[in-house]
């Protein structure tokens, strides 16, 4: 079973999705849709099998 989607993607896993966590698992971002904190915030939860969006990430520039 991969881990992570980069592992699905290399072992030919198409349909893979991460396993269901809590939201407590992670951490929601302040971070500007767009801003290289935020690319780098998805890189690493890519990276640790998360899910890709928490529900309360920022989404827009004037939302906090």
């Amino acid at each position: 079973m991969p881990r992570s989607i980069l592992d699905a993607v290399r072992a030919g896993h198409w349909d893979f999705e991460p396993r269901p966590c809590s939201q407590i698992t992670f951490k929601p971002t302040e971070a500007l849709p767009g801003s290289h904190e935020k690319l780098e915030i998805l890189c690493e939860r890519v990276r640790s099998g998360l899910p890709l969006w928490h529900p309360e990430d920022r989404r827009y520039y004037a939302s906090r």
